[in-house]
């Protein structure tokens, strides 16, 4: 069965990357949810995409020039105007594993350090990990796959995905060399033959980012391991007709 990976939370429905977008995700029946985390300018691992506060909240500024208690004072639902949306707020990535005590949700954790380096990133979601006992239900992925061979190197019972998105040749090959159970590509970049020699060597496959039904359908025929999607709830639908 293909797994279904909610993006940022229900991100095309709720504000990304809050816990109204993850309270969401669950209800309508995702495997999964995928987040990114960054740190604040007191260390503390905060869930949000961009570098900056600017898109999705009603501040301005680098994530890492706030406070945990400041950027949580911010509202994190700058696209969604509804009166539903009004005290959404930048969640922290402990929060977060505190609401996972009472689901049985996988969470991909995207590392966004890529562009700022975030020093002691790797260490310190790795110690929140093995603090809730979560070994085994996350997932690391980044685009810098230097800092997820450092989270393996740190922990290796938790598994890294390298993200990328464009051609890769024989993603396989590259995955295992890192130590790396899965990849995690561009939809874009994930034909049918690329996704389905990974499988056939061992190594899974989550596209990101498929919101189209097409692209759905694809996916689920081939046997793909899961992708991520802005609309849970439409591929949770999708999923049931098909084995319906």
């Amino acid at each position: 069965m293909t797994l279904i990976f909610a993006h940022r939370g229900s991100a095309g429905t709720h504000p990304e990357n809050t816990m109204e977008a993850f309270y969401e995700a669950e209800r309508v029946g995702a495997d999964g949810i995928e987040l990114d985390v960054q740190l604040t300018q007191d260390g503390e691992i905060v869930v949000i995409h961009d570098e900056t506060v600017d898109r999705t909240t009603n501040g301005k500024g680098f994530v890492k020039d706030y406070r945990l208690i400041d950027i949580q004072k911010l509202q994190a639902n700058y696209k969604f105007k509804s009166k539903l949306f009004k005290k959404n707020r930048v969640p922290s990535l402990r929060e977060v594993f505190e609401w996972l005590k009472g689901n049985d949700l996988l969470c991909n954790i995207e590392l966004k350090n890529s562009i700022m380096d975030y020093e002691g990133l790797e260490e310190k979601v790795i110690q929140l990990i093995r603090e809730f006992g979560y070994e085994n239900r996350i997932i690391i992925s980044s685009f810098n796959h230097y800092s997820i061979v450092a989270c393996y190197r740190l922990e290796p019972a938790v598994e890294i995905a390298p993200l990328y998105s464009s051609g890769l040749y024989m993603p396989w090959i590259y995955a295992q060399s890192i130590r790396a159970k899965a990849i995690h590509p561009n939809v874009k970049a994930a034909p049918d033959y690329i996704i389905e020699e990974s499988l056939r060597n061992g190594i899974a496959v989550r596209p990101y980012t498929v919101n189209k039904i097409n692209q759905m359908e694809r996916l689920m025929k081939i046997g793909c391991s899961a992708f991520v999607t802005d609309f849970p709830e439409r591929a949770v639908k999708l999923r049931e007709h098909k084995r319906s």
